[in-house]
This record gives C-alpha cells, structure tokens and sequence, in this order.
C-alpha cells in the first residue's frame, strides 16, 4: 500500500473542486492511509476510514504544531519573523500549552452560554433578511450567510463590527487554499495590518474593558493562565477567523446542498423538527473543512498496519472518512433523517471544535429562517455552476438564487 506513488489532490480541477467526493472514495477503497500530494506539492498520508481518523484525532503522537513537520516548505509558508507568534495559538499547540489556552476560552462557548445567543442570532438573521427580501435575488454568500457570523463574534469578543470588511480581506489573504501555496509576502503583509488593528483592540479594552470575551481574555490575571501578548494577539486572531468562516461555509454550502436536493428542501420545509438533524447531515455530507485535519508525526506511527514516518503530515480525511460506508449506510446520500450520525465535521479528542454549540445554532437558524421566509427560493444557476473554495475550508464562494419578493 505504501509502494503506490501518491495521488495528487487536484484542486487546481473545477471538476474536483466541485465534486472531490468520487476521488475521496477511489483513495478510501485504495486503503485506509494513503499517500497524497496536496496544494503546493506537499507530500502527505490521508487517513481515509472512519475508525481510523476517530483514532488518529487521539493520538498523542501526532502533533498539532507545523514545527514537528519534516518539510520545511510548510514553516516556510509563513513569513519567518511572525512566524512565532502566528502559530502561538490553540489550534496550532499541544498540552500543556493547548490546555492552558483553550481554558481561558471555553466558558465563553459552552452550550448554557451560546442557548442564551439565540435571541440576538435571530435578530441578526431576520435583519439580513429585511434587507434582500424586497429584490427578489441574492447572493446567499456576500449578502448573508458571510455577515451573519461574522456579527456574532465580532458582538462576542467586542470587536466593531464596522471593521469587518477589513480583518475578513486580511484574514483571506492569510488562509486562502488552492493549487499553489500562500505567498509568504502577501501573508506577511495581511498579518501586519491584523496584528496592529488586534493590538489597538488590546490597547483599548484594557484602558475601557467592556462585558466582552476579549476584555476577559485582557483582564485576565491568574499568573497560571496569563497568556503573553503574542499568545493574547494569536488568540484575538484565532478567534475572529475560526469563528466565522467555517460558519459562513456550513449555511452557504447547506442552502446550497439542499437547494441541489428538491426533495430534502421539501422534507425540512414541512417538519422543521429536522432542523437540528439536517445541520448534522450537511456537516457529515459535505462539511466546511475538507478533505481534513493536519497533524504530524513526532516519531514513527503505525496506523492501520501502515507505518507513517516521524515529521509526516498526516491529512486525517474527514471529509472523506464521513463518508465511509463501514460507518454511514448510503453513506454518498443525503438523508437529513439520519440517526446515528457522529460524524467527524468539528474533529475529536482534546481539539473539538470549541466553536461547535454556536456553529450549530447559527446554522440552524439561518437556514430554518430563509426556508420560512424566503418563499419560492430557487439556484440562480444550475448546481455544477455554483463556485466552490478549492481545497481546505470548503463552502460556496457565492450562492446566486431567486425567490418570491417581499419575504
């Protein structure tokens, strides 16, 4: 299995962009860690089944930290001054430093505290929906499923939402995927303008804290959990970026599977009790982060009788091992009545998305709200023609439809 040479990911393909499913499945029947070639010619191991990644997402010997990777074209990627305190950040640390960091945030999203967002969700939502109801067409993405998200957490940290347009253009620049790697100046550059705008919210909250999570973070004092400012700036950023942009995929790329599949849109129309087993089903159908999660090797690993080298990047693939037919019966179908469905959309273990009870309130309602109020709505294009992020956050890069005006 490890004798075959790696498959090259295409996502410089429309064809794959659109749909890397048939792919993933042909790589998933090839064995349960094949080798890939992935954006920038990076070599990595796809973990491809569904037990497998369940538990490579425990394993303590694979890392979350890039440092641990061998091919120094990954450090490389970000610009070697910043490089440090770009990745002091939960997302990129292990224990004890991870446990250290996502403590000081995890009260902030717990499902008690996001239950209690719901109102001002709903607030927003129906506002947005004001606003594009009277035109009878929209862009799904620009004009709703990107606002929506990115207002409840900037009103969460306390960041003004009247800058928004500004950190999501530097945090594009940053994060963007396709067939060629980031360009370490264009990421250098965004990062500058990010961390002196992060830095003045900093300067501000201390001299003005607010009830907000960036003023606590700010205030916070226990000389155990007291987090240094590149680590407090890394936090800031994490923060704004992951609380939106997997969000804005989940309800743009939701609408969109479920406008593709008249009869589930039906199905969730007339029994909005399926609302919060639908938000499930798109995650496991075709969730915001694919085809997976990065980690790396810190020695030799044996996993599913394949043995990873030390410093390998492992793609546990679960975009692909949610789809994995020893786990999920008619597992390429949408079935938003599904039961038994833990899929692996928010990851496992110590790294569980944080963010997971306010991404699903949010999609729940955003998506409830539009097929309620948004009568007759309908792609503007054919399914095939709707624009897909190539390649590591996935979602609809705009979503064109029509509906009845008025709302």
């Amino acid at each position: 299995m490890s004798e075959q040479p790696p498959a090259l990911l295409p996502y410089a393909d429309p064809a794959f962009v659109a749909d890397p499913f048939p792919l993933y499945r042909q790589l998933r029947e090839d064995g349960p860690v094949r080798r890939v070639v992935i954006a920038g010619g990076l070599d990595a191991w796809l973990v491809t089944r569904y037990e497998d990644g369940l538990a490579a997402l425990s394993d303590t010997r694979l890392s979350s930290d890039v440092r641990d990777a061998s091919d120094a074209r990954l450090l490389q990627q970000l610009p070697e001054t910043e490089r440090e305190s770009m990745l002091s950040n939960m997302l990129r640390s292990d224990p004890p430093d991870h446990t250290r960091l996502r403590r000081l945030v995890s009260k902030a999203f717990t499902a008690r505290r996001v239950a209690l967002m719901r109102p001002r969700i709903q607030s927003i939502t129906d506002r947005l929906l004001d606003d594009i109801a009277p035109a009878g067409r929209a862009d799904l993405v620009a004009d709703f499923a990107l606002p929506l998200p990115v207002t409840v957490i900037s009103e969460l940290l306390g960041v003004p939402v009247d800058d928004r347009h500004e950190f999501q253009g530097w945090t594009d620049r940053m994060i963007r995927r396709g067939a060629a790697p980031p360009d370490p100046a264009v990421v250098n550059e965004a990062w500058q303008h990010m961390r002196a705008y992060v830095t003045g919210l900093i300067h501000a909250k201390r001299a003005h804290p607010g009830d907000d999570l960036l003023s606590g973070l700010v205030t916070a004092r226990d000389q155990e959990q007291r987090l240094s400012e590149d680590e407090l700036v890394a936090m800031v950023f994490l923060l704004l970026a992951a609380g939106y942009i997997t969000t804005v995929n989940l309800i743009g790329g939701g609408i969109a599977m479920l406008l593709a599949e008249p009869a589930q849109l039906d199905l969730l129309r007339s029994d909005p009790g399926l609302l919060p087993g639908a938000i499930e089903e798109l995650l496991r159908y075709d969730g915001p982060v694919n085809p997976g999660i990065a980690r790396f090797a810190r020695e030799d690993v044996e996993i599913a009788g394949v043995t990873v080298p030390r410093g390998a990047t492992v793609l546990i693939g679960s975009a692909v091992a949610d789809r994995d037919p020893a786990r999920f019966p008619d597992p390429d179908r949408l079935d938003i009545t599904r039961q038994d469905n833990p899929h692996l959309a928010f990851g496992h273990g110590i790294h569980y998305c944080l963010g997971a009870p306010l991404a699903r309130l949010e999609g729940q309602i955003a998506i409830g709200t539009v097929l309620r109020r948004l009568r007759g709505l309908a792609l503007a294009v054919p399914p095939g023609e709707i624009p897909w992020r190539p390649g590591g956050l996935r979602g609809p890069e705009r979503l064109p439809v029509t509906f009845t005006p008025g709302g």
